[in-house]
């Protein structure tokens, strides 16, 4: 198999997963990811499905990358179609649960599965997700810490979806606590060597390389 191959690979099945584990969160009942539940939100106000809003507003905050000088990859803009077709693609088969004993067992894996995505998409090195490129941009023109940055991005959509109906709860804390070691290790479980046969680095110290989409 060519290294293009597998990163290609690597970044459509990522994208299409962490579509279907955003979908697993929704049907659990207990909690979004940060910008689902935003875009959980405004699908209520709208009467669009969550995974066309999650599109609307990837290209938007996509268009916030202009004045900020930040070059998308085809990873960037697979990255606005991909999840929320897979998203709505998943919701269309994956029943509601009810019931605690159904329901927790649907968000840890929501939230695995979503870990593993992660750590495919990314290795795939075909360029950040939209958000991502906002909060990386916004560090370069505020000189602000990445954590400080990303921190305070995520109250602002949490709060905003919350207010706008989007659900908010234990899934949502398990998510924000979890999605960084569970990404970190999967970061390494699926690294793809360079051509000198070299694991790439997708997750170091710097701020570039600290990408996770949430």
């Amino acid at each position: 198999m060519s290294t293009l191959f597998r990163r290609l690979l690597h970044l459509y099945l990522g994208l299409a997963l962490y579509g279907a584990s955003s979908a697993l969160l929704i049907r659990s009942g207990l909690g979004l990811e940060p910008w689902n539940v935003l875009n959980e939100g405004l699908a209520e106000h709208t009467g669009l499905t969550i995974g066309v809003v999650s599109i609307i507003v990837g290209a938007l905050v996509l268009l916030l990358w202009i004045p900020m000088r930040q070059k998308p990859g085809l990873g960037t803009v697979s990255n606005v179609f991909v999840i929320g077709i897979a998203m709505d693609g998943a919701l269309a088969v994956v029943p509601d649960v009810h019931g605690l004993a159904a329901q927790i067992p649907v968000m840890i894996a929501g939230i695995v599965l979503n870990g593993a995505a992660t750590g495919l998409y990314i290795s795939a090195r075909f360029g950040p997700g939209p958000r991502d490129g906002l909060m990386t941009g916004l560090h370069r023109l505020t000189g602000r810490s990445i954590r400080l940055v990303r921190t305070a991005i995520e109250v602002v959509v949490v709060a905003t979806g919350f207010l706008l109906g989007g659900t908010v709860g234990v899934g949502t804390v398990a998510y924000a606590l979890a999605i960084g070691p569970l990404a970190q290790l999967f970061l390494r479980v699926f690294a793809i060597p360079d051509a000198g046969g070299r694991s790439t680095v997708v997750a170091g110290s710097s701020p570039e390389q600290a990408i996770l989409r949430s």
